[in-house]
């Protein structure tokens, strides 16, 4: 078993490509498992490949609502590459309304809606939890997923990567049976340290969204999945609990997630 476990990297970013096997040696070292995360078919297929030959790396498949240049999702490459033995959920997906004009609002929300319900279908379809992106857009996200739960019940599933939001929001997550995950933000900004205190310890995971969005004291830098750990004290600390209790059900909460026996 994995001393830490970063729930979310993209160890697959080009910004890893002239030390990725030394980031993943160092992650072997610190015994730090993550789910590496794909924004495109390219960045899913690369995915599933660091995680084939890498123990303790696992893949997430998906076309990101708005960080790709592709137009269409391809549900039979999706499909397909879902059935790889490593892959562990599907996403990374959502709505991301932050950067659009007023003017094009209602379009782009049916354009991200409709790419989003592809995912849904998918995960349910392949069993698999999703990995869901959203800003700006929480109130939408959960009425799709208050709909498809009717419809689905315990098959749909996931975590809501970077969260960011309130107490209120994060309980409408969790009476869906989803979790949340937490980044190195924890380490320099207060604003989400209500949620972390309020939300179930068993509901949470850690994770980095290397290379992205680096914890104290590595601010500045690329961040990678070894600083996973600095997310884990910081959880500990707000909440006020033991750090070995954290550390261990981060990890355990990310094997449950995920399905990884």
């Amino acid at each position: 078993m994995p001393k830490f476990f970063d729930s979310h990297s993209h160890v697959n970013d080009t910004r890893f490509d002239l030390d990725r096997a030394e980031t993943l040696l160092r992650m072997k070292e610190n015994s730090v498992w993550s789910v590496v995360v794909g924004t495109d078919k390219k960045m899913s297929e690369d995915a599933v490949v660091l995680a084939h030959k890498n123990e303790g790396i696992f893949a997430a498949i998906g076309l990101h609502p708005t960080d790709s240049d592709e137009e269409l999702f391809d549900e039979n490459f999706y499909k397909k590459l879902a059935k790889e033995s490593k892959v562990v959920a599907i996403g990374e997906c959502g709505l991301d309304y932050s950067r659009v004009p007023e003017e094009k609002r209602e379009e782009e929300k049916k354009r991200q809606t409709a790419l989003f319900e592809k995912h849904l279908n998918l995960a349910v379809s392949s069993n698999l939890p999703l990995m869901i992106h959203c800003r700006d857009a929480h109130p939408d996200i959960l009425e799709i997923l208050h709909s498809k739960k009717h419809e689905f019940g315990e098959k749909l599933r996931g975590n809501i990567h970077f969260f960011s939001e309130s107490p209120e929001t994060a309980k409408k997550y969790f009476d869906l049976d989803f979790t949340i995950s937490f980044t190195g933000v924890l380490t320099f900004a207060r604003n989400y340290d209500e949620t972390v205190r309020y939300a179930p310890l068993e509901k949470l995971l850690s994770e980095t969204d290397a290379p992205y969005v680096a914890p104290a004291p590595y601010r500045g830098k690329r961040n990678e999945p070894i600083y996973v750990e600095e997310v884990v004290k910081a959880i500990a600390q707000i909440r006020n609990q033991d750090f070995e209790t954290v550390r261990e059900a981060m990890v355990q909460n990310a094997l449950r997630s995920f399905s990884i026996s």
